[in-house]
């Protein structure tokens, strides 16, 4: 097989570019694909790509490109950690995923994963912390537990002084987000696979299986099998079914500057962390590649529309996220913002997956409510969706059943 490099990526993803603009097949008569996988986030691209290794013809179709500026997965950067309390499953599915990740940044010619570290700490030994370590070590991660005085010594740019715990996970870091998508869906079109720009209708109610979906600018693609894995908008092409069950929010990140030549920021000497704050967490990123120190707040924003909602940050997130700053990271006190970003969560009620059958059509699997911490698990995720839907999944996660879908928010997976 050849090299498969970042310039190879993108020359593969112009050609899929192209190719996207035609109003049908290139070739007349040409045989509809087994299956078809609408949108090319993290988490269709990742399932394209299990779906096409276990020898299936795939159409991946999305209304902008992958990792476009409205989806969640696009953006600069996305942590991968394994600290999820007691919820083995996403711990498990994040490990499994980084040695994926790691693979696909080792073929590609710019990384896809930084082995920044992650720091998770805490105010007080609480039970998320206690869960967290006994999943690690039951799972045998490499995990170091720090208290304050060992957080201070190594990570002297954060302010400690009311932090009592610190969980360090060495092997994981920063996936490159954006870059990390392009790259695997270049890869799935440089395989044999076919790509389409096209705007998804939303398909007819009915019990019967679904054999073909509309365009919205006309003509209709067909196939034996659909997976709908197209984040916040989920409940505009199934209103009825999953209107109540996925809350797209706005969310927003802000990129400050480092004092020019100020390497405490820098990959190697910060790790990516997050604060847990009781459960009212920030989180944020060495300065990668350049771009800034960043930092977010992990908390639910107003409802959002993906497709009319307006990306101009507020003051007031931007005032709340260097309040935060400035208390924990005192050097960056007073430091101008490089940039910022408005994009969006597509949570369920609890922050549970949603990967299972549309429930009256048994052809369709839906795919989403990543929640805010999806993407690290992409790898696995698309796995598992192209095993639910082959029949090759030995046991279903009943987390991830449309039946466990609540209507109200209340956010349990942190």
């Amino acid at each position: 097989m050849a090299e498969f490099t970042r310039r190879s990526a993108i020359a593969a993803g112009t050609a899929a570019t192209l190719a996207a603009g035609l109003p049908a097949p290139a070739v007349a008569g040409e045989p509809s694909p087994d299956v078809i996988v609408v949108g090319a986030g993290v988490f269709g691209a990742s399932t394209a790509r299990h779906l096409q290794r276990q020898g299936k013809k795939v159409l991946l179709v999305d209304a902008w490109g992958p990792a476009h500026a409205r989806a969640s997965s696009g953006g600069e950067s996305r942590l991968t950690r394994g600290s999820y309390g007691a919820d083995e499953v996403y711990t498990r599915m994040a490990w499994e995923s980084l040695a994926e990740w790691r693979t696909l940044s080792a073929r590609a010619e710019l990384p896809l994963f930084h082995r920044a570290g992650i720091l998770f700490f805490f105010p007080h030994n609480e039970d998320y912390v206690r869960q967290t370590i006994e999943v690690h070590r039951r799972l045998r991660l490499p995990t170091e537990v720090l208290d304050r005085k060992a957080m201070r010594r190594r990570f002297p740019q954060i302010d400690f002084s009311d932090i009592e715990i610190g969980i360090y996970e060495p092997e994981f870091g920063a996936l490159m987000a954006r870059r990390a998508v392009q790259t695997l869906v270049a890869e799935f079109v440089a395989a044999g696979g076919a790509y389409r720009c096209a705007a998804v209708a939303p398909p007819e109610e009915g019990d019967a299986p679904l054999r073909r979906i509309d365009l919205q600018g006309g003509g209709s693609l067909s196939a034996g099998q659909f997976v709908f894995a197209c984040g916040p908008w989920l409940p505009k092409l199934f209103p009825d079914l999953l209107g109540s069950r996925i809350f797209p929010t706005r969310q927003e990140v802000f990129f400050f500057a480092p004092k020019a030549g100020d390497e405490r920021f820098a990959v190697g000497r910060l790790p990516g962390w997050a604060d847990f704050n009781a459960g009212d967490i920030f989180y944020g990123f060495p300065d990668l590649e350049g771009r800034g120190f960043k930092i977010a707040h992990d908390k639910h924003g107003p409802p959002a529309d993906p497709d009319t909602g307006d990306r101009t940050p507020s003051p007031e997130a931007l005032a709340e996220a260097r309040a935060f700053m400035e208390r924990r990271f005192p050097a960056l006190a007073g430091r101008p913002l490089n940039e910022a970003r408005v994009c969006q969560y597509e949570n369920s009620a609890n922050g549970d997956f949603l990967i299972d059958f549309h429930p009256r059509r048994r052809n369709v699997l839906l795919v989403g409510a990543g929640s805010g911490h999806g993407f690290k698990h992409g790898p696995a995720v698309g796995k598992y969706a192209a095993q639910l839907l082959t029949g090759a999944l030995a046991q279903p996660e009943p987390r991830f059943s449309l039946a466990s879908k609540g209507e109200r928010q209340d956010r349990a997976v942190h």
